[in-house]
């Protein structure tokens, strides 16, 4: 993604809480969110399992947002010529850092619990369907498709 689109969502979270700078990249619409909060969750987990941080006092010290390779490709295009396509990517580094007090938390953050599904094909067949989807599975009882063809009369 490209750097300058990464920096803005960097910006917004700089110098927030953990839980805060989760929520906003949570709720922000731009696709270079999900992969800063992918980022952030890992670095928050780090933080408490090998450096054994208090997750309630972390707080982003630093996001940095430097400029990655640059694929490059070419588009075809009329008159046999070509425009070249840069395909930037950003490195972004994310340092945290244990507040001394510990602000009161603005938003709870649940988890979603994931839907175990049944495996086998047995398990897809049993299952029961809800009644009011049965009632659509039945034919509609009445005349066929050819018969009301060929009864219309001709103009």
């Amino acid at each position: 993604m490209a750097p300058r689109k990464v920096r803005l969502i960097a910006s917004l979270i700089r110098g927030l809480s953990a839980n805060d700078a989760q929520a906003q990249l949570l709720m922000h619409p731009r696709r270079a969110s999900q992969p800063i909060l992918k980022l952030l969750q890992s670095a928050i987990n780090d933080a408490v399992k090998t450096k054994k941080m208090d997750q309630d006092k972390l707080f982003i010290k630093e996001i940095r947002v430097d400029q990655g390779p640059m694929l490059k490709r070419w588009m075809p295009r009329a008159m046999g010529r070509a425009t070249p396509i840069q395909k930037k990517s950003s490195h972004v580094i994310l340092v945290l850092a244990e507040a001394e007090k510990v602000k009161p938390v603005r938003f709870k953050i649940e988890k979603r619990e994931k839907i175990k599904k049944p495996k086998g094909k047995k398990a897809k067949h049993q299952e029961e369907k809800p009644e009011h989807q049965e009632e659509k599975a039945k034919p509609v009882e009445g005349r066929g498709f050819k018969q009301r063809i060929f009864s219309r009369k001709s103009v």
